[in-house]
């Protein structure tokens, strides 16, 4: 089965590239261990499925190393059965980590082929529980799943996006890399009727 190959790879990246960097979390930490990160880079071998970098995936699009997965989970704060808003399935990896740890999903792929692909190893993997699948343009959020106690932004936009904001609830986090060519991770936290912005770990 796909999520018993590689396990010592797989392991070795959590102790080495996540719990090494201080994320501790063991919710996240048991959820990377099971997703079988190979599965969702077609092509690639598995030490460099799970290599401490990014990796190509077609379109023009990378999925993110390990680390920066985690960390931007890690700051969202959420716990099993927070509805959880993904702008960039990307992949699917991120979506199968959220997935694996309870999360209620919705993923959100402007890219039609992208979004095939995320399903099969969603699907290929039986980690689609959970999970909705929506092509359209994730800077818009997606309103009838909303509101979100945590939105991660996969794709950098040069500002925040304020349709993602509104989306929030009530100390609800999003987690977004902004700026163009050299990036940051924000943390957003809504109050009430504002939010709150600074810069990530």
């Amino acid at each position: 089965m796909a999520a018993e190959e590689h396990f010592d790879l797989r392991s070795a990246m959590v102790e080495q590239q996540i719990a090494a960097r201080g994320i501790r979390d063991p919710l996240l930490l048991r959820a990377m261990e099971k997703v079988p990160r190979h599965v969702f880079v077609p092509g690639a071998d598995a030490r460099t499925a799970y290599g401490d970098f990014p990796v190509p995936i077609g379109s023009g699009q990378t999925i993110s190393q390990p680390f920066i997965i985690a960390l931007m989970i890690h700051m969202t704060g959420l716990r099993p059965g927070d509805r959880v808003l993904e702008v960039g399935t990307g992949s699917g990896y991120q979506t199968a980590i959220l997935g694996a740890m309870g999360m209620d999903v919705v993923s959100v792929e402007l890219r039609p082929s992208l979004a095939a692909s995320a399903r099969r190893a969603l699907e290929e993997t039986g980690l689609m529980a959970g999970i909705r699948m929506v092509c359209a343009d994730g800077y818009d959020g997606w309103p009838p799943g909303a509101p979100y106690r945590g939105i991660i932004v996969s794709a950098a936009p040069p500002s925040v996006p304020q349709a993602l904001v509104s989306q929030l609830s009530e100390g609800g986090r999003m987690v977004v890399p902004v700026g163009e060519g050299l990036q940051r991770l924000v943390l957003v936290t809504r109050r009430g009727g504002s939010w709150e912005m600074e810069a990530g770990e």
